[in-house]
């Protein structure tokens, strides 16, 4: 909104982060205003006013903004502009890696901690990504409004990127005490709505959005009353939400009848699999299987691979799953990330290699910031110390 009225993304950027840290120290001592949402545009606004008091031709737009909305013309809760500020970030002077980075950081609210570790990179890496990013769409003169139809397919994928890395984060919370982040994954099906009403023909946007509910259908099983981690396959199936699942389902079969086979339908299709079945000894694996080879095929990262080990080991037996895993000791992008030795401990433990088993999930335990994870990890540690 601010970008709308006043331009200039870092001045923007900067006036938010004032008026919240004005909301935090008065509004305990004075109470929530009537319209929050309201009170931080009015205050980040007047901060933008203080700092470009010597403009006058900025001094003339804001007299003129105040005095429309003076008149009864646009309020604050009018428009909702998230989703350009989403297509600005994804500007095509960006690098892909830049789009999904400042996305993250300016749409999605994560810290550049937590943008660091989904891409799984050092924080100090990417603080300077981030910056320089700010820079090249200034330079650009890129202007705070959706770009026209045709410039809509190349950030197109940019944005799928961004929103599917905004859900993880806060369906897996990559650090602090709770398992989940819930306005993240709000924000980032919310977002995506958004986006599929826009495209509705665009089979990987239904694709994301499917594979969301279906995954977030089952989040209200992942934690026990104590805030433990329960995995999927321990998980009270009557306590995920069958409309979503419905919704998921229903979306993913739409498009994958009419629409070129993308990465987000392919993993929609796996998760609803997973939620159809009654039971976990139910779970078609082996046309899980089959899926996630496809998937490596056509998209290849590293956590499709290991995600397919745990497929394979649950169709041809853990070691084979180990012998596919072993795969990704030499890739950078996932050699020291908890995930890999999170499932190494798992398969291990299926083949009775119950000593390596234990090393691999206290490994895995001290290398993720999630608290949940870390105390399901060393719990399954722990058992196999008995």
């Amino acid at each position: 909104m601010l970008l709308r009225r006043h331009g200039g993304f870092e001045e923007c950027e900067d006036a938010v982060q004032e008026a919240l840290l004005a909301a935090a120290l008065r509004w305990p001592a004075e109470g929530v205003p009537e319209s929050p949402r309201a009170w931080l545009v009015t205050v980040a606004s007047r901060r933008l006013v203080d700092q470009v008091r010597s403009e006058r031709a900025r001094r003339r737009r804001e007299i003129t903004v105040a005095a429309r909305e003076g008149q009864g013309g646009e309020s604050p809760g009018d428009r909702d502009d998230t989703l350009a500020l989403l297509f600005l970030c994804c500007h095509p002077v960006l690098t892909p890696a830049a789009q999904v980075a400042l996305t993250l950081r300016a749409v999605g609210g994560l810290t550049t901690a937590e943008v660091a570790r989904a891409f799984l990179v050092p924080e100090a890496t990417m603080a300077p990504r981030i910056s320089r990013a700010k820079q090249r769409i200034r330079s650009a003169g890129a202007s705070f409004a959706m770009p026209a139809a045709q410039e809509w397919a190349g950030r197109l994928d940019a944005v799928l990127h961004v929103l599917y890395l905004i859900f993880n984060e806060g369906y897996t919370a990559s650090s602090g005490p709770d398992l989940h982040r819930g306005e993240l994954t709000a924000e980032a099906i919310r977002l995506t709505r958004v986006l599929h009403r826009s495209l509705p023909g665009d089979g990987e946007c239904a694709g994301l959005l499917a594979l969301m509910l279906l995954t977030d259908a089952r989040r209200a099983a992942r934690t026990g009353p104590d805030g433990a981690l329960v995995p999927l396959a321990e998980q009270r199936r009557d306590r995920w939400d069958a409309a979503m699942i419905e919704e998921g389902t229903a979306l993913v079969t739409a498009a994958m009848a009419v629409s070129p086979l993308g990465p987000y339908q392919l993993q929609a299709a796996i998760a609803a699999l997973h939620v159809q079945a009654p039971r976990a000894e139910d779970t078609d694996w082996e046309q899980i299987r089959i899926l996630y080879a496809i998937l490596t095929r056509i998209a290849p990262n590293p956590m499709a691979t290991l995600n397919h080990a745990v497929a394979v080991a649950m169709t041809r037996g853990p070691q084979a799953g180990l012998v596919l895993l072993a795969s990704l000791d030499g890739d950078p992008r996932i050699a020291r990330h908890h995930r890999l030795h999170a499932v190494r401990a798992h398969l291990q433990e299926l083949a009775g290699e119950y000593a390596a088993a234990r090393e691999n999930y206290r490994l895995a335990a001290r290398r993720t910031t999630s608290l949940p994870e870390q105390r399901y990890l060393r719990d399954r540690a722990g058992r196999l110390d008995r």
